[in-house]
């Protein structure tokens, strides 16, 4: 069922993207399935894993909705042996999918774009509209003013031939006119009565003032203009020989070759760089000026001199400033003509080269697509099962938008990969199978976290560790109950305060504000028993949460939230700690960072001492509360 939905999804998604070739070209209805059935098993590689994940989502979230799950795994079956049936199905669909891809896929795509460039060639339906000029017939423009829906009779008709060109057009006007396809559908026929049909004799060229031209009135006339009203199939052959057509055989064969050819034009290449013409060509016109010049006034010793002349080194200025300007321009001349021959060669071999290492990335990608939509359904299982174990949604709304979203960020980065490969920035695999190598952790970890049974959507968990990890300040929120089960005991409550209190005073005793660099380093801010603190704080609110005081309840909502942060010590070793102290750049900068921290903390541990004294005085006044405010020195009654 997902299968048939997301296929007629993405159809849409084709039918919206190519509706311009197909709308107003008179095509049969016959013809338009056959495209649209071509098109969509061109489309089940894009819809089959969606399928599969949308699917195993579904299946999962209502088993773990209806606690049916639950019980799975209560008898003493696993998540994984419960997903072997459809393990060993998805491994089934996923080699079917490779023989799809390797047999099938290849001859839908090579007739569905064989269609659709037939169709994109096709003239369109013939609708000629009233009053505004109608220019869908190559090489004319038709302006009727108006038409009789019952004869069919076209009044006012002005038509211009501008298939010679808008400035050799011919133009002809008729009061009225019928239109009519000749019976191979090839031509439309035009009779007109009662006009005048201007031409010019002769072709106009530029800086013509004057053209003579022809005035012809008629009473009755008829023009064939070529129109060809039918649809021609192409020929299949030019596509099957592009890379959508070729199976797997085919597409290695078609890589060995072009590698082969890429290699020839390289050596080629290579060849012409060392073979060195344009110094030799140079050298060659010197030399024989050299021997011209010392020939010249010298008896029959002059062989001699020629040799020596020829062997020793040659100073090319020199030589050049002993010859005239007319053999130093032509020189020049033929030195620059060879280098601009050369120029154009490589750069026409550069571009070969270019566009067979484009065709050769073509057929790789085509050819890792083969393999690549097996491992996404089988990625997609792995990610959907759990997931559905996970979340316990069924039904098509929650499992529909994950699916979704999962698939576009799969989209996203299989089109991103395939895009990169295709333009030679990354390697031709790495690109294809990025989408691969980033869903296959996520199938794992959360196939993971669902045999664990561990909450990866708990939204207190991830908002409880970005408060930890950013420091940020949390306090407690109390209401006054309706309904009150269980009273508390003012007495226990008294000395959860009272122990509350005292490791209050204690902490606030032995710490500052501001620590000093070396005490910070030292361990000062230790989590121990601001772990200790928060805890308490804790247990003494969840308690009192039943009193039926409100003011009480008011109390309790002013306690801070203590919780030790990350900051405030860093490294769990000593050692380490000692380290970062002596290492001053890091060490500086982290104990910056930590210091608007320390203060927040100081001043939390204040509040909790001023609201024990309150919430004291609300439950029943006691001395030794009280007098805790003065007692600095008592310091070991906190252990206790």
């Amino acid at each position: 069922m997902t299968f048939f939905i997301v296929l007629f999804i993405v159809l849409m998604q084709f039918l919206w993207r190519y509706i311009d070739d197909l709308v107003g070209k008179g095509l049969s209805i016959g013809l338009l399935g056959e495209l649209f059935f071509y098109a969509a098993l061109s489309m089940v590689p894009m819809a089959l894993p969606l399928a599969i994940l949308l699917a195993s989502l579904m299946t999962f979230g209502n088993l773990g909705e209806r606690s049916e799950l639950t019980a799975i795994k209560a008898s003493g079956v696993s998540l994984v042996k419960t997903m072997s049936p459809l393990i060993i199905l998805v491994a089934g669909i996923a080699v079917g999918a490779f023989f799809f891809q390797n047999d099938v896929l290849p001859r839908a795509q090579v007739k569905m774009w064989t269609l659709l460039f037939s169709a994109r060639q096709k003239s369109p339906e013939l609708e000629i509209p009233e009053g505004a000029f109608y220019d869908q017939i190559p090489g004319y423009n038709l302006y009727v003013k108006s038409k009789n829906q019952q004869t069919g009779i076209l009044h006012d008709v002005m038509i211009y031939d501008v298939s010679n060109g808008a400035d050799n057009s011919t133009i002809l006007l008729a009061d009225s006119a019928q239109l009519a396809f000749t019976g191979d559908m090839r031509y439309l026929y035009l009779h007109l009565f009662k006009g005048e049909q201007f031409e010019n004799l002769r072709e106009q060229r530029y800086g013509d003032r004057n053209v003579p031209f022809r005035r012809e009135s008629f009473l009755d006339k008829e023009v064939l203009i070529p129109f060809d009203a039918n649809f021609t199939r192409l020929d299949e052959g030019g596509m099957r020989n592009q890379y959508v057509g070729k199976n797997i055989t085919e597409l290695n064969q078609t890589i060995d070759s072009l590698t082969n050819r890429i290699d020839s034009l390289g050596r080629a290449s290579l060849q012409m760089q060392k073979e060195g013409h344009i110094s030799q060509f140079s050298y060659s016109r010197l030399d024989g000026k050299i021997s011209n010049n010392a020939g010249k006034g010298k008896d029959s010793s002059s062989g001699s001199a020629k040799e020596t002349a020829a062997l020793a080194p040659i100073n090319i200025d020199s030589v050049l400033l002993t010859l005239s300007p007319s053999e130093m321009a032509r020189i020049y001349g033929n030195a620059a003509r060879l280098l601009d021959n050369r120029k154009n060669e490589m750069e026409f071999r550069a571009l070969q080269v270019h566009d067979e290492k484009a065709r050769l990335r073509r057929h790789e990608i085509e050819l890792i697509k083969k393999f690549t939509l097996s491992v996404a359904c089988i990625i997609f299982l792995f990610i959907g099962a759990p997931l559905g174990a996970i979340i316990r949604k069924g039904g098509l709304g929650t499992p529909l938008v994950i699916s979704v979203l999962l698939f576009l960020v799969y989209y996203i980065i299989d089109n991103t990969g395939y895009k990169l490969a295709r333009d030679g920035h990354w390697i031709v695999w790495c690109g294809m199978w990025l989408s691969t190598f980033i869903l296959l952790p996520l199938g794992i970890f959360v196939t993971y976290k669902a045999m664990n049974d561990s909450s990866v959507f708990n939204a207190d968990l991830y908002k409880h560790w970005i408060r930890n990890l950013f420091g940020l300040p949390e306090s407690h929120h109390v209401t006054l109950k309706e309904v009150i089960i269980n009273d508390i005991n003012e007495g226990e409550a008294l000395a959860i305060t009272e122990n509350l209190d005292l490791l209050a005073l204690g902490w606030l005793s032995t710490h500052k504000a501001r620590p000093g660099y070396a005490a910070f380093w030292n361990g000062a801010y230790t989590h121990e028993t601001l772990q200790r603190i928060g805890t308490l704080t804790d247990a003494l609110v969840t308690y009192l949460s039943d009193s039926r005081s409100l003011q009480v309840i008011d109390t309790l909502n002013r306690y801070p939230a203590v919780r030790p942060l990350w900051v405030m010590r860093p490294f769990r070793s000593a050692k380490l700690m000692t380290a970062a102290k002596w290492f001053v750049p890091a060490g500086a900068l982290i104990y910056l960072i930590a210091l608007p921290y320390c203060r927040r903390t100081y001043r939390e541990i204040t509040a909790i001492h001023v609201t024990d004294l309150k919430l004291a005085e609300e439950l029943k006044p006691l001395p030794a509360i009280a007098s805790t405010a003065s007692a600095n020195d008592s310091v070991a009654p906190a252990e206790a």
